[in-house]
């Protein structure tokens, strides 16, 4: 597996450094980093800090993704997910949570929020045309690619 080097920046005192938790994991854990507890009522947002910036490489990106298990258990997610890192922000990581579950949910300093993913960036070089090639597809837009379709028929 291929590996990178990112410096990483404690800007918090309980800020938790992120780690793989596994050998194959392709996400790394992001904490919270809370002095007190912080609670998000049912539809209620928050920016949580996680006391860490880092310097991402050139041709990568930082990418925040929710965790499952929040999901699931307390539906808990991220508002903007996933959310992107890029490699010249030096701020604060900051992790937009939003509580969609039916009872409130309290964060606990140093709690598991988000989990980061590192990813390769390719940047578009765009031209503007007059007209684009025809596909089978053509404009269709939501629900066109057949799964409608099968659901009608089945």
């Amino acid at each position: 597996m291929d590996k990178i080097d990112i410096a990483v920046q404690r800007i918090r005192p309980e800020a938790v450094m992120p780690r793989y938790l596994s050998d194959l994991a392709a996400g790394m854990d992001l904490h919270a980093a809370l002095k007190w507890p912080l609670t998000l009522k049912p539809g209620e947002r928050a920016l949580v800090p996680t006391g860490l910036a880092m310097a991402i490489p050139s041709g990568y990106e930082g990418q925040v993704r929710p965790r499952s298990g929040l999901a699931l258990n307390h539906g808990v997610t991220l508002v903007n997910a996933p959310g992107t890192i890029d490699a010249d922000y030096r701020g604060e990581i900051g992790i937009i949570l939003i509580n969609h579950g039916q009872e409130d949910f309290t964060i606990k300093p140093a709690d598991r929020i988000a989990q980061l993913v590192i990813g390769r960036v390719l940047q578009a070089r765009f031209s503007e045309v007059s007209s684009l090639d025809e596909t089978r597809r053509g404009s269709g837009g939501f629900g066109h690619t057949g799964f409608r379709e099968e659901l009608d028929h089945s």
